[in-house]
């Protein structure tokens, strides 16, 4: 059967943004979808994430990984520790680099493992805006991009694509609905 994970940001909830409209679509497309509410999600840390996904996350050749912004890394590095090669992984406004203030994010693995991360997804699909306040943007995108391949969408003057801080309450994605099932991006 198909499922999809769907992995929120920091200081988000189930209900955050366009979480619930996704996890909604998918479900009426006939998707197993798990949306779990991260543990300390206010302050993510790998060492909690990562454990917890990987123990309650279902994974299988037909396992669509969708993240957005902190769980993004959390993406990447349950790619670096599972043994499948999962279907699809789509990442909003991710990261995989320190952001600011140095230190500070616990988010991320100290070292990834492109090569392994690359093996354990058929098709990664990057989505970056040009101007996110975070430091989510598309150059970190390209990064991963030219990482790990696939496709990268640059949306213009789209910031965090959902931010309470930056007033981007971004309720609905239709894009990442069409982006799941369409084959044209990836099987």
């Amino acid at each position: 059967m198909k499922n999809a994970i769907i992995l929120q940001g920091a200081g988000e909830t189930q209900e955050s943004f366009w979480l619930p409209y996704v996890k909604d679509n998918l479900e009426k497309l006939g998707y197993d979808v798990w949306l779990p509410q991260l543990p300390d999600n206010d302050n993510p840390n790998i060492n909690k994430t990562l454990p917890f996904v990987l123990k309650n996350g279902k994974f299988t050749e037909d396992t669509v990984i969708i993240a957005h912004s902190a769980g993004c890394p959390l993406a990447l590095a349950v790619l670096q520790k599972i043994n499948i090669k999962i279907k699809k992984v789509i990442l909003v406004a991710g990261y995989w680099r320190e952001l600011p203030p140095p230190g500070a994010n616990k988010a991320l693995l100290k070292e990834f493992n492109w090569k392994i991360i690359r093996e354990n997804a058929e098709n990664f699909i990057f989505i970056h805006s040009d101007n996110d306040p975070w430091g989510c943007d598309d150059k970190q995108g390209r990064e991963m991009f030219d990482k790990l391949g696939g496709t990268l969408i640059v949306k213009h003057g789209e910031g965090h694509m959902g931010s309470d801080s930056f007033n981007q309450p971004y309720k609905e994605f239709p894009l990442l609905v069409t982006l799941v099932e369409n084959k044209l991006w990836g099987k």
